[in-house]
């Protein structure tokens, strides 16, 4: 049996047109929505969400196209772009009578919370994002030798047919890689959670190679935009990144205080899946962020 979130209550919330989200909910006070990120599923947040529900109300939904929610086929460029999945994320909020929200988000739920920020201010209190750099950003300074830590991104950008081909022939060992190597402390994965993320990414190759195509494209659009209309995040924001920045040759805080004015950026040791490998850390850091 697949794990969960010990004490949840599991839903089915349609947010869209044919379009229905998993969320596991629980706790009272104060909402906030968690996102998970590639390749992973709410899963990801079992210990930070079990620490915030003491005083908070908890939602952590599988993102469209991801773990149990549904899957749409890639109609056309706007069915995968984080305008859409994050309003998906605004209607579940409103589903489930919030209106206005804490939003935190690692990797490709990053990327979601970070447009839900700039789409949606007024329903969006306080913001984290873990790991990531804006899309457009990171396309940015994503060049040479260096660029080779990403090469999934640039394979997922290509036209439909050969990505899905080739990652679908050999999903658990693609998907696989990324929970390896990314991560410092294995033992942080246990075996059936791990399981279940390979489980729920073999069923969803064409979705999730559809979010990041859009990442490639619409998404820099959408970004660029704003960047060029001087939209920014009104709300508080906290970000949690390693430091890739000597590597990659970008100085993360400068980058993410151009589009977040009231900026915490910390610097972590773990591996990207820090919400798995110091939960602790990351719950002291989103309270410090409500706290704001």
């Amino acid at each position: 049996m697949a794990p969960v979130l010990p004490g949840f209550d599991y839903l089915r919330v349609p947010v869209a047109d044919g379009v229905s989200l998993n969320a596991a909910v629980a706790g009272s006070g104060s909402p906030v929505v968690l996102l998970h990120g590639f390749p992973q599923t709410h899963l990801m947040w079992r210990h930070v969400a079990a620490d915030l529900t003491a005083d908070h109300t908890v939602i952590c939904p599988d993102l469209r196209g991801y773990g149990a929610s549904d899957k749409p086929a890639e109609a056309g460029r706007e069915t995968y772009s984080k305008r859409t999945m994050a309003a998906d994320i605004v209607a579940l909020a409103r589903a489930l009578g919030h209106e206005r929200f804490a939003l935190a988000g690692h990797d490709r739920g990053a990327l979601v919370a970070f447009r839900a920020g700039l789409d949606h201010p007024a329903a969006i209190s306080h913001l984290a994002c873990l790991d990531v750099l804006p899309t457009l950003d990171m396309w940015e300074v994503m060049h040479g030798a260096g660029a080779a830590v990403g090469f999934h991104l640039y394979l997922m950008a290509q036209p439909p047919g050969l990505p899905e081909q080739m990652i679908g022939a050999s999903a658990d060992a693609f998907f696989g890689h990324f929970l390896d190597v990314w991560t410092v402390d294995h033992g942080a994965i246990p075996a059936d959670v791990r399981a279940a993320y390979l489980d729920a990414c073999r069923t969803a190759v064409p979705s999730i190679v559809a979010d990041y195509r859009a990442s490639a494209g619409i998404d820099v659009d959408h970004d660029r935009a704003d960047r060029e209309a001087g939209n920014r995040l009104r709300m508080p924001v906290t970000v949690l990144q390693q430091d890739w920045g000597a590597a990659l040759g970008y100085d993360a805080v400068a980058l993410w205080g151009a589009w977040a004015p009231d900026l915490v950026h910390t610097t972590v040791k773990c591996g990207h899946f820090m919400a798995e490998e110091d939960p602790a850390g990351v719950a002291g850091a989103l309270r410090a962020l409500l706290t704001r």
